[in-house]
């Protein structure tokens, strides 16, 4: 009869399940708000298909760089515009090379009221509402996007009492679900799925409206020596998670 020592008969039995040192890694990842619900369906297949584990933070663009100038543990960023990876990138904040488009955003004037916002916007224009929400322009760019969007139809003016301002797109999203606001700009992938607006009522707004939300990702100075930030870099470009971005209304 042999004998095997627990640590030797551990070892093997690791061994067979196919585990190895990179299962448990973690990757700590500073996301744009906007694509809250297609990275957290895109992490559970991460963690399944690689064994590492995607550990997020959600925010404004703005907020994160300020936070990562200043020292933040993360090692992956999603933002919500191509500007500040780049300006990262040229302040030596990142992974040489490792930027790259993960989506292209959409704006949309949404309301909670099923039929409140008309197929073209003339909502907008009717000025009946009380208050538009939007997110922080210097922060987020989609509320960057939705001043563009107010400028372009001449309505800057007209609309400036009327604005309540989220700190990112989530919050500017929760006024108007909860009615403190009629009617506001989100991000489309906040109230789509699978080719539909899943609630309420939603103008679509024509890219050339406003500046293109080309949604950037890069790996930080911090995911330099990360397995798991180098995976979910790679992740992001192949067709499953492609598929998932595609299905909350981006483009790719």
């Amino acid at each position: 009869m042999i004998m095997r020592s627990p640590r030797l008969a551990l070892t093997a039995l690791v061994t067979v399940l196919g585990f190895n040192s990179a299962w448990a890694d973690e990757v700590q990842v500073a996301v744009a708000a906007n694509f809250t619900a297609p990275i957290q369906a895109i992490a559970a297949d991460f963690e399944k298909d690689t064994g590492h584990k995607l550990v997020a933070a959600y925010g404004a663009t703005g907020q994160f760089y300020a936070q990562i100038k200043n020292g933040a543990p993360f090692e992956v960023f999603l933002a919500a515009d191509d500007t500040t990876p780049a300006k990262l990138e040229s302040e030596g904040d990142t992974v040489k090379g490792s930027r790259f488009t993960y989506a292209i955003g959409t704006l949309a004037l949404w309301s909670a009221k099923p039929g409140y916002v008309d197929a073209k916007g003339e909502v907008l224009k009717k000025n009946e509402y009380k208050h538009l929400s939007i997110a922080n322009p210097k922060a987020a760019p989609y509320g960057l996007a939705a001043t563009q969007v107010l400028e372009k139809l001449k309505l800057t003016e007209a609309t400036k009492a009327k604005i309540v301002e989220g700190q990112n797109i989530t919050q500017a999203y929760q006024f108007v679900s909860t009615g403190n606001a009629e009617l506001g700009f989100v991000a489309l992938s906040q109230i789509y799925k699978d080719g539909k607006v899943t609630e309420g009522s939603a103008w679509i707004v024509p890219a050339d409206l406003h500046d293109s939300i080309k949604q950037d990702a890069v790996i930080l100075t911090k995911g330099k020596d990360s397995a798991a930030a180098k995976a979910l870099v790679e992740y992001l470009k192949g067709p499953k998670a492609a598929a998932v971005i595609k299905s909350y209304g981006y483009q790719l």
